[in-house]
């Protein structure tokens, strides 16, 4: 761990948590369509990395090995089904169930390092697997049975939500090796660059403008990529060399809390007893599992 940095590492942490919360607050304010939004967001957070991985990291990129890149590109991919998926999902489902279903990716992470990477899963890390599922399957159908629900489809937002998980376990998976011989910016370029032109073809097929749109949807564009892009993610990095990983993966268990208090303050949007509760178990299903797994 780096030591006595300018700034204090849990307070950056605390402020990183609260941009990505803020994240599906924005995607529901938005007019657009959700995959130009997604689009917009990972764009706008590509070109100043990439400007950066072209100013000092050119013989970093050029190093990269072709099997390196190529799952560098799976990597992206699979970040631009999580982005499509879950931007989707807050269509139709409550941003309290949205936020907690989407941020179970460990648990399927651990799970897919189980069947694909041979890892092996302790019992406590299956016991927590197991609590989480517990609370997906209470969340999303406790609502549907007592008849009460937020959103207009909660059944399928939270499908679509639980895809995004899994395509962001995947986009971990793929980037776990990776990562020990690639270092960062250069690493994101290649993932988000491959990301961009996934999400505009997604768009692309839809027969979504990608011109058109008012001032107010640019400044949500923009506010993806500065706050939960760049002010989120990139200062979650950043504290991963002052503060412990498992200080910094249990951190994101805030995402949810977070966002839910931001969608009853600003979308009047009040989660229902069963998203409350089952969100409770799922994020103690994920801590479990986290910590196991650190």
């Amino acid at each position: 761990m780096t030591s006595n940095p300018a700034v204090s590492p849990k307070a950056a942490l605390a402020t990183a948590v609260a941009a990505v919360s803020a994240g599906a607050i924005l995607v529901r304010l938005s007019e657009a369509p959700s995959s130009v939004a997604a689009f917009y967001r990972v764009l706008f957070t590509t070109v100043p990395l990439g400007a950066v991985a072209a100013w000092r990291y050119r013989a970093d990129l050029a190093r990269i090995r072709p099997r390196d890149l190529a799952f560098a590109a799976l990597s992206g991919v699979a970040l631009a089904v999580h982005f499509a998926a879950w931007f989707e999902s807050l269509r139709w489902t409550s941003v309290a169930a949205s936020v907690t279903l989407v941020q179970a990716q460990p648990v399927f992470v651990a799970l897919g390092a189980w069947l694909l990477l041979r890892e092996r899963v302790t019992r406590r890390m299956a016991a927590g697997i197991a609590v989480a599922v517990g609370g997906m399957v209470s969340m999303s159908f406790g609502d549907f049975l007592s008849g009460v629900a937020v959103g207009p489809r909660p059944l399928y937002g939270n499908a679509l939500a639980l895809i995004g998980a899994v395509a962001a376990a995947g986009y971990v998976l793929a980037g776990r090796s990776l990562r020990q011989r690639i270092s960062l910016v250069p690493y994101v370029t290649v993932v988000y660059g491959v990301c961009v032109l996934v999400l505009l073809s997604f768009v692309l097929a839809a027969g979504h403008p990608l011109t058109g749109y008012p001032p107010r949807e640019w400044l949500l564009f923009v506010g993806l990529a500065a706050g939960p892009g760049l002010l989120g993610h990139t200062v979650l990095n950043w504290a991963l060399a002052h503060l412990e990983s498992s200080v910094v993966s249990v951190s994101l268990l805030g995402e949810p809390v977070g966002a839910t208090l931001l969608a009853v303050a600003f979308l009047s949007e009040t989660p229902t007893p069963a998203t409350v509760v089952g969100g409770c178990v799922v994020l103690l299903g994920i801590y479990v599992t986290a910590a196991a797994d650190r």
